[in-house]
């Protein structure tokens, strides 16, 4: 039986969004549910376009969400060599031939086709055939070299997302393979690349399409069978122009598209973006929060979606909940320690259960550091929530508060106690001490129940805070 053998293989000329790393969600879920192997290959020939930090974003993001490859990262300007090698094969089989026409004639030739509304394409004035004269090679002019594209019939390919494709060759001119300089071009390296790595299947966007049957032409003049084809549909977002209508376009830089790295630095989890990318276009059944292990083992070809999927943040902020509220607290606080760290502050052995306590208040591990900084850094409530709580019918009851916590136990049941004696000492509700000691303690009249809160902070910390009345509160 043939081994899965899946690729990633992003051009590093942006850096890589969504859109980009759902394309490489899929062959990765699909190596894996197979017992496969998942490759990443960095295709980089277009040198002006490339970078080392779009490289970066791409091996960062994938680590990140944990789409590990099994071998590469492989760099096609790194493979040059073997492209040369097979060029010259295809040259000797006579496949390829050279191509003398400059761009200002190709630029003509485009102008008159559109001027009688042809499809614009390469007319084949070089391409050798039995009987036809060919134009005088011109002085001092390096040719590229084209592809013998076949002729007559049909390429077709059985798309495992979009069904049975097929392209009649005659709408297909011979591709560039080569530049003037020798220099292979993308489609041509893409084959070889497929070939030398044994690919079984190519799971991309709907964006590559049009390359299919070029790449499909290719493979059948080196004797080998293409690869598994299926296209995933376009990621749409939504976006606002400058007069303030909206509108769904495709995602990408321009259109406001964000790195994957800066959900990473916004508090989003790994597994929820796995879980809310993998419903990007693929379902199982009516299942939206599941682990990456069941998404692994749920995963095929079959369940792909046909039509665009939509991007919503508001959904992907949802799913991350749910993830964050399901996650172990040890492993959420070392996510939130590291937030706390690029803000200059330090945890201690508290943080675990300080996260415990706030995280089904969250959505990210950012929104839950910001609850969790109240516990090692001073807060300031604000003039309005100072002005609304504490007022001076509450001050006394603050102050008795303070006397019971001074000496009690430091316990939640010795806190409860404290809190409940107050209240009967004054003839109040609980609301009534509870949101100005909250507004004193945390900043905010919203928390958990208070004696969790006093709980889990130092009693020095909380007289302190308490003696903040509203005369000496900023």
């Amino acid at each position: 039986m043939t081994t899965v053998r899946t690729r990633f293989a992003p051009s590093p000329t942006g850096f890589i969004h969504l859109g980009n790393i759902r394309s490489a969600l899929y062959p990765w879920a699909f190596a894996r549910a197979n017992n496969g192997v998942f490759i990443l290959r960095i295709e980089d020939t277009d040198l002006e376009r490339s970078s080392q930090a779009a490289v970066d974003v791409i091996l960062e993001g994938m680590a990140w969400l944990g789409l590990d490859p099994d071998e590469g990262p492989f760099y096609q300007m790194q493979r040059m060599d073997r492209y040369k090698v097979v060029l010259a094969e295809l040259v000797a089989a006579g496949h390829v031939y050279p191509c003398y026409m400059s761009i200002a004639e190709l630029d003509a030739l485009r102008e008159r086709q559109m001027a009688t509304k042809e499809k614009p394409r390469y007319d084949g004035t070089w391409r050798p055939e039995p009987g036809k004269v060919l134009p005088l090679v011109p002085d001092g002019v390096k040719p590229v070299l084209r592809f013998k594209n076949p002729q007559g019939g049909v390429v077709a390919w059985d798309d495992e997302v979009k069904g049975l494709i097929e392209i009649r060759n005659d709408e297909l001119d011979d591709l560039v393979i080569a530049r003037p300089d020798g220099t292979p071009t993308y489609n041509f390296c893409v084959v070889v690349d497929d070939i030398d790595m044994a690919i079984t299947h190519v799971i991309r966007g709907d964006d590559h399409v049009n390359n299919t049957p070029r790449q499909i032409n290719i493979f059948r003049a080196l004797g080998k069978e293409s690869p598994v084809y299926a296209h995933l549909p376009t990621v749409m977002t939504e976006t606002v122009d400058e007069q303030g209508e909206k509108h769904v376009t495709k995602m990408s830089k321009r259109n406001g598209a964000k790195p994957v790295t800066q959900y990473r630095d916004e508090g989003y989890l790994p597994d929820a973006m796995v879980n809310y990318l993998a419903r990007l276009g693929w379902s199982h059944g009516d299942d939206e929060i599941f682990s990456r292990a069941q998404f692994v083992e749920w995963f095929n070809l079959d369940h792909l979606g046909r039509s665009a999927a939509q991007f919503d943040e508001a959904k992907l902020r949802w799913v991350n909940a749910q993830h964050l509220k399901a996650m172990d607290v040890v492993a959420l606080s070392a996510l939130v320690a590291a937030q706390l760290v690029r803000q200059g502050i330090t945890a201690d052995d508290r943080l675990p259960r300080i996260c415990g306590l706030f995280k089904d208040r969250c959505d990210t591990t950012v929104a839950l550091a910001q609850w969790v900084r109240g516990f090692y850094i001073d807060v300031t409530p604000s003039a309005e929530d100072v002005a609304l709580h504490l007022t001076a019918e509450v001050q006394p009851a603050v102050n008795t508060l303070a006397e019971k916590l001074a000496s009690c136990v430091w316990d939640k049941p010795s806190l409860a106690a404290a809190i409940k004696e107050t209240l009967a000492v004054h003839s109040m509700k609980m609301p009534q001490l509870a949101m100005p000691v909250r507004v004193l303690l945390m900043g905010t009249a919203q928390t958990p129940s208070l004696d969790a809160v006093l709980e889990l902070m130092a009693r020095e910390t909380v007289l302190q805070r308490l003696q903040n009345t509203g005369e000496n509160v900023l």
